[in-house]
Parts: C-alpha cells; sequence; structure tokens
C-alpha cells in the first residue's frame, strides 16, 4: 500500500472543519470598495446554446473579500505577491488563542503576549512556522456588516483583535508562520484608533508574513494539535485573495 494514501485515509478519519464563509452577491464588503465590484456567477454562456450545451459563469471580486488571505504587498510598497507563495506555504500546525470570555466583558479587547505565554503554559510551545489564530466567536456577526464592523451609535467601529506586542511575541520571539481572526481587520479597533493607522496589519505583512482574516467555526477546532490548509486561485499579482481554508482536527 502505498504511503501517502494511508496517510489520508488516517486523516479522514479525523475531523475537517471548515473556517471560511460562502459568498455571494449580498456577502459584505469594506465600505471602501466601489460600488459594482461584487458581480458572482454572471451567466455568460447558457445551456440551449448550438454552439455548446453548457453553462459558463464569470466572477467580479475584490482580493479582500470574505474570508481572505492577504500577502505583504497589500500594505508594504514592493513587498511580495501571491505569486510568491507556493503550495506548501498554505498549510501550518494551527494555535487558536481564545479569548471568547475576554471578549465578553470587553468588546475592545486585544489580545496580549500573557495571553499568548499563557496559552503555551496549558498547551506546550507555539511551533515554529505555525498559524496562530484569535478565536472571538466574532465570526457568527457574518453576515451584518454593522455587527462585524461593531458600529456604534456614534458611528464608531469596535471590536477585538491583536497587538502590536502580542503580534511581535509570535513572530519575534515564536517565529509563527501567519496569523488570522475571525473579525474584518487585525487591530483591535481601539488599537487601530490610537495608531490612526492598521499598524498591527501593517507589521504582519512588513515580516513578509500572511494572514487570514474573517474566519469562522474556530470554536469547533481543537485549541492545539489541528492542521490548517488554506487554498486560493493561482493568480500572479494579487495582493489578496478570498482563501477556502479549512481545519484537521481531533
Amino acid at each position: 500500500m502505498y504511503k501517502l494514501w494511508v496517510a489520508l485515509k488516517s486523516a479522514k478519519e479525523y475531523k475537517w472543519v471548515e473556517l471560511s464563509h460562502q459568498l455571494d452577491n449580498d456577502s459584505p464588503v469594506w465600505s471602501g470598495i466601489p460600488e459594482g465590484s461584487v458581480e458572482l456567477s454572471k451567466v455568460v454562456f447558457d445551456w440551449g446554446n448550438p454552439m455548446l450545451e453548457c453553462q459558463i459563469q464569470t466572477f467580479k471580486f475584490p482580493g479582500q473579500f470574505g474570508t481572505h488571505i492577504d500577502f505583504p504587498g497589500h500594505f508594504i510598497k514592493g513587498a511580495p505577491l501571491s505569486e510568491e507563495y507556493g503550495v506548501k506555504s498554505g498549510v501550518f500546525p494551527l494555535c487558536i488563542i481564545d479569548l471568547t470570555e475576554k471578549v465578553k466583558n470587553d468588546i475592545h479587547y486585544a489580545v496580549t503576549a500573557q495571553d499568548i505565554m499563557d496559552y503555551e503554559a496549558k498547551y506546550g510551545d507555539i511551533p515554529d512556522g505555525a498559524f496562530v489564530a484569535l478565536r472571538t466567536d466574532w465570526y457568527k456577526n457574518w453576515p451584518d456588516m454593522d455587527k462585524l464592523s461593531g458600529i456604534a451609535e456614534d458611528g464608531s467601529e469596535n471590536f477585538p483583535g491583536w497587538s502590536m506586542e502580542a503580534l511581535k511575541y509570535i513572530y519575534e520571539v515564536k517565529n509563527a508562520g501567519g496569523n488570522g481572526h475571525e473579525t474584518l481587520d487585525t487591530d483591535a479597533s481601539e488599537e487601530a484608533a490610537k495608531a490612526e493607522d492598521l499598524a498591527c496589519e501593517r507589521y504582519v505583512l512588513d515580516q513578509g508574513k500572511l494572514q487570514i482574516e474573517l474566519m469562522k467555526n474556530l470554536d469547533q477546532v481543537a485549541p492545539a494539535g489541528a492542521v490548517l490548509i488554506a487554498a486560493w486561485p493561482n493568480i500572479i499579482g494579487a495582493t489578496g485573495l478570498p482563501v477556502r481554508v479549512w481545519a484537521i482536527t481531533e
């Protein structure tokens, strides 16, 4: 028996969890995206055509649409874009930092380096090249853009996320391979307001790392021991792309 076939059979005995949202023409997009940028499943060759009995559709969308992966060139001029990342770039050990209880008490909660060290004390060291994801259960606000943004009466955005100190810990101390979250942005909203920039996201991409935004179902994955797999279209020159991402978990 071939070794990889045996390994695949064993892998399929684990739980496979979808971590990406389904998309349609009504899915939320960032307010800065021009109107008309999304047009999914438009039929351009229909049944009954005498040339060939089939149907063909076209798909128009921003790179940062739904659950998506960001490449460094999204924020850093001249930095690597999609073509620099091959098939091995989308497979990681997965570590999930559960912030749900803290977010219940503070919608603006930004994960700390201590939170991550506490995770390591419980589950073991974050392995080299791991993907570190924040579980906040924020994905349950999909597809309501106002809820995803945490829009308050004064029009401000309010949601949890990363802090700079936590990112520096996972990348400069632990050498993580990527990071992810269920929210719209890397930065917790108060962190972004203080910096007057998405400084945390800029930092991640300036490290040449990958990040995945608007993840879901992290509550269905073991905090440690799972594997994350991400797949995206093989398009040259993309700053970001919708991504199909899933976990294989015990």
